[in-house]
């Protein structure tokens, strides 16, 4: 008999993981800053959240958007973050960390899980952005990471389908890999069928409008290039509920 499927949400907020839990899922993954691909929440969340829900919780570590080549002083920020999260009572770290040459970064790797014992580690999207999936996977295993997160390289889990199958088939039960990125309720069981794979990462969301009655719409608080201020993500229960439902 096969196995539940695991449904990790995505939640920036204490609303959301309630909504996420209330729908169905398995675990959450904490982040802010979605419209970056998401950063390190702040420890208030983390606390907040640990109190409301009672399912494991992975908390991202990523000082900045942007690529996953970090210096000094941000890295610093990383341990500072992992240290936190493991306080506060997590289940799990998420991140990556890439050298130059579009390889793991073994070393600031293997610091991160050291200090992160002992949570469980995901690697997140970075490895999409490594020179070659295969040998990254390969380097993770090496390090005792226990899953990673990822679009097969691509901008979406259907174009990067076949490739995500094919690291599925090559982990084996060393490592869990785990499809996200751009999974939707009309191709969630696609996605499963596909690839293989026994965790899927999936958003949920839709959008809230503001409870603000006065709006002054001359002053926007982000740069040019920005999201409405009148309206914020928030995942929907009943959204999770469907996915829970499509995949078992």
């Amino acid at each position: 008999m096969q196995r539940r499927v695991t449904l990790e949400v995505l939640v920036d907020s204490l609303e959301s993981g309630r909504a996420a839990v209330e729908g169905g899922a398995d675990r959450l993954e904490v982040c802010q800053n979605l419209f970056e691909g998401g950063t390190t929440p702040s420890a208030g969340l983390l606390a907040a959240l640990h109190r409301a829900v009672s399912v494991p919780m992975n908390v991202m570590i990523r000082p900045r958007g942007g690529d996953f080549c970090y210096s000094d002083d941000e890295f610093e920020v990383m341990r500072q973050d992992v240290g936190i999260a493991r306080d506060l009572g997590v289940s799990g770290v998420v991140f990556g960390i890439l050298s130059p040459d579009g390889t793991v970064d073994v070393a600031r790797t293997a610091e991160l899980m050291g200090l992160a014992r002992p949570l469980t580690v995901t690697f997140h999207r970075a490895i999409d952005m490594t020179r070659d999936l295969g040998e990254a996977l390969e380097t993770l295993i090496g390090l005792g990471v226990h899953r990673v997160l990822t679009s097969g390289g691509e901008a979406t889990v259907l174009e990067g389908v076949d490739a995500i199958a094919a690291l599925v088939r090559q982990a084996g039960d060393r490592i869990g890999v785990m499809p996200g990125g751009g999974i939707r309720e009309r191709n969630v069981e696609k996605v499963v069928a596909m690839t293989g794979a026994r965790e899927i990462h999936v958003s949920g969301s839709r959008s809230v409008e503001s409870r603000m009655e006065h709006r002054n719409t001359r002053v926007p608080m982000g740069r040019d290039l920005r999201g409405p201020e009148f309206s914020h993500n928030q995942v929907d229960a009943s959204r999770v509920a469907t996915y829970r439902r499509l995949v078992g």
